[in-house]
């Protein structure tokens, strides 16, 4: 009997620490960026990780460090949203905004390809820029669309 009890524990706790571990090797829910909060991680802090904003969607680029890293050739693209830079594939200030307009078709497009073909595909999205989500007048973004986002889960972040 006493062997029993043993076996039947167990398997419970056998379970339990599987369920549990499932739980701790979810992602993370995405989070809402203000500017302010997105500067914090532009690569300056050593240990910190390494975020940039493209469209509104906020990308962990920590891995590619020796690209976005302190000191690194794209550093200024971090702590911010890089849209019009990425589109133009430029790095003068001016170009480090998340301002489209007057953008050429080309330039669109190009932003686009590189959205989805490099940044989505390569980097974990952590969350989202609050003027992706928000309009100027602090309403919904009624085009926000999450789960055109790859690793989001609406019944986990929402």
């Amino acid at each position: 009997m006493f062997y029993a009890h043993i076996v039947v524990l167990y398997s419970l706790l056998s379970i339990c620490s599987t369920n549990e571990s499932k739980i701790k090797h979810a992602s993370k829910p995405v989070r809402l960026f203000t500017e302010e909060e997105l500067q914090r991680y532009d690569g300056s802090e050593e240990g910190q990780p390494i975020y940039m904003a493209i469209k509104g969607v906020v990308f962990d680029v920590t891995a590619g460090k020796e690209f976005y890293g302190k000191g690194a050739p794209y550093n200024a693209l971090v702590g911010k949203d890089s849209t019009r830079a990425v589109a133009k594939m430029s790095l003068d200030p001016a170009d480090l905004t998340y301002d489209t307009t007057d953008l050429t078709e080309s330039q669109l497009q190009s932003l686009e390809e590189i959205f989805k073909g490099t940044y989505k595909v390569k980097y974990p999205i952590v969350g989202y820029t609050s003027r992706r989500v928000l309009n100027e007048d602090g309403s919904p973004n009624i085009d926000f669309k999450p789960e055109d986002q790859p690793s989001f889960n609406i019944k986990d972040e929402f």
